[in-house]
């Protein structure tokens, strides 16, 4: 499993958010729906707002159930991360206090590599780690992608803390 630990200054999220259900295998049709409502334009004017790691487009989960029931709502924001600077206020924004993350990289077929290296944290990595999900949201960063989604390059951002 790649995966790697990083300490994280304060920042921001900032995007558009949508109340969605968890659903654990397939797409999120709220989600995918939630994206294309977004114009072109739209994405490559987040793109360029985007000012720290994690990189890219990301997908975040916030206001998550903690045992991660399925069917339960969550927020989901379609955005990038910023240090610092003004917030436009058409934008929705989260703040990401200070922390540290457990970062898990996958490439394959989209979705189901990214619910794969899910699945594959909690029983593998976190058993054999000193490391456990601590409260905060998750975000998966699309590195790369295929046009039509099929497959794609994404890391997944864990909150952690030393177990």
């Amino acid at each position: 499993m790649d995966a790697r630990i990083v300490e994280r200054p304060d920042f921001t999220l900032v995007g558009h958010a949508a109340r969605v259900p968890l659903i654990h295998e397939g797409g999120i049709p709220q989600i995918q729906a939630h994206i294309a409502s977004l114009p072109i334009a739209e994405q490559a004017r987040l793109k360029e707002l985007g000012s720290t790691e994690p990189t890219g487009l990301l997908q975040v989960s916030a206001d998550v159930d903690t045992d991660y029931t399925e069917g339960t709502e969550l927020t989901y924001l379609h955005g990038v991360a910023v240090l610092d600077g003004p917030v436009p206020e058409d934008l929705d924004a989260i703040t990401v206090p200070a922390g540290t993350c457990a970062v898990f990289r996958t490439s394959g077929p989209y979705p189901a590599a990214l619910q794969e290296v899910w699945a594959s944290t909690a029983t593998q990595w976190f058993p054999s780690n000193p490391w456990m999900l601590r409260q905060g949201l998750c975000m998966v960063a699309v590195l790369e992608r295929a046009k039509d989604f099929s497959t794609a390059t994404c890391e997944l951002w864990l909150p952690v803390e030393r177990g």
